[in-house]
C-alpha cells in the first residue's frame, strides 16, 4: 500500500481575524506539496457573512485545483441565533452555509485506497452541547452517537486496506495552552470515535496544533488557525499528514513571519491503528 497525504487546514476565519499573507502562501505552497486531498475543518468564516463565504469558496476552488478537498462547518459557521435549541428547526441553522458549500453537511471523499468522511459536531446552542460553563454556550461541540456509528458503519464497508480518515470541528483532545476539550460528553466522544475504525481523526478550533493518539490507536491531528487568534500568540500552523501502511505522520507546517511563508517543523509519528499499537513516537492522549 502507499502512502497517503492530507494537507490539514482549519479555522481560516475569513473576515476580520483572517491572515490573508498566510493565505496567499498556503494556495503558493499545497500544490508543492502534491496532496492526495485537502481537508478544512470547520470555522472557514467568522461571523457566517455572504462575503466571508465567497471568499472561502474562493480558496476552496483553488485548493480544487491541486486535490480534491473537504469542507465541514465549524461553530463559526452556523447562525444559532435563528434557531436557538433548534425551535425553529435545524436547517435554518446551516441554510447560508449549504448556499455556498452544498446541502451535504458530512461529506465524503472516496480516493483510491483511501476514504475521508465528514461528521457534524458544530450545532450552536444546543441541548448536546451545553455544559456548567457559561463560556461553552455557542462555542462547545458534539458528537452524536448516530454520527459515530454512520462513521463505523462507513468504514466497514471499505475494503480492508483503505485508509480510513474522519473530519469534525471540534479539538477530541485537551489543548495544551487553553486546556479545554472542543467537545461536550468528551469521554464517550472519544470512546466512540476510537472503536469506528478510523486510523486518522482531523479536526481543529483550538487554534493550537496538536498531535496525539487514542487508546486504541486513532491518531489525533489538530491544525490551529490561519488568523490572528493563535493560542498564546503563537505562529500558525497548518499540517501534513502521511499515512503509510505502518505508521501515521503528522508534521507542522509553521508560519515563518520574517521569511513569510510557512515552514515545516516539528512532526510526531505513531503506529497505524488496526495493524498494531502503541506509540512510535512522541505525542499527547487527553
Amino acid at each position: 500500500m502507499s502512502e497517503s497525504t492530507l494537507v490539514h487546514l482549519s479555522d481560516l476565519h475569513f473576515g476580520r481575524p483572517v491572515d490573508l499573507p498566510q493565505i496567499r502562501a498556503v494556495e503558493r505552497l499545497v500544490p508543492e506539496l502534491a496532496p492526495d486531498a485537502v481537508v478544512v475543518a470547520g470555522d472557514i468564516s467568522q461571523r457566517g457573512r455572504h462575503g466571508e463565504y465567497q471568499r472561502g469558496l474562493a480558496f476552496l476552488e483553488r485548493m480544487q485545483e491541486t486535490a480534491p478537498t473537504l469542507l465541514v462547518p465549524g461553530n463559526h459557521d452556523v447562525e444559532w441565533w435563528k434557531s436557538p435549541f433548534g425551535i425553529f428547526g435545524r436547517r435554518v441553522l446551516y441554510a447560508k452555509y449549504r448556499q455556498y458549500f452544498g446541502e451535504d453537511l458530512t461529506p465524503v471523499l472516496r480516493l483510491p485506497g483511501l476514504v475521508v468522511a465528514g461528521a457534524l459536531s458544530a450545532h450552536g446552542l444546543a441541548v448536546g452541547s451545553m455544559t456548567w460553563n457559561q463560556r461553552d454556550l455557542t462555542v462547545k461541540g458534539h458528537l452524536p452517537k448516530s454520527e459515530t456509528d454512520r462513521l463505523a458503519a462507513l468504514f466497514a464497508a471499505e475494503p480492508p486496506d483503505t485508509v480510513r480518515v474522519a473530519v469534525l470541528h471540534h479539538n477530541v483532545l485537551r489543548g495544551d495552552i487553553s486546556q479545554r476539550m472542543g467537545l461536550a460528553h468528551w469521554a464517550s466522544a472519544q470512546r466512540r470515535l476510537d472503536a469506528t475504525g478510523a486510523h486518522v481523526v482531523l479536526c481543529g478550533h483550538d487554534h493550537q496544533e496538536g498531535a496525539g493518539q487514542l487508546p486504541r490507536g486513532t491518531v489525533i491531528s489538530t491544525s490551529s488557525t490561519l488568523s490572528d487568534r493563535t493560542r498564546g500568540k503563537r505562529p500558525s500552523v497548518f499540517n501534513v499528514v502521511r499515512v503509510g501502511p505502518d505508521a501515521v505522520k503528522v508534521e507542522f507546517w509553521r508560519w515563518d513571519l520574517t521569511a513569510n511563508e510557512f515552514r515545516a517543523s516539528d512532526s510526531h509519528a505513531f503506529a497505524r491503528s488496526g495493524e498494531r499499537h502503541g506509540v512510535v513516537g512522541a505525542g499527547r492522549v487527553a
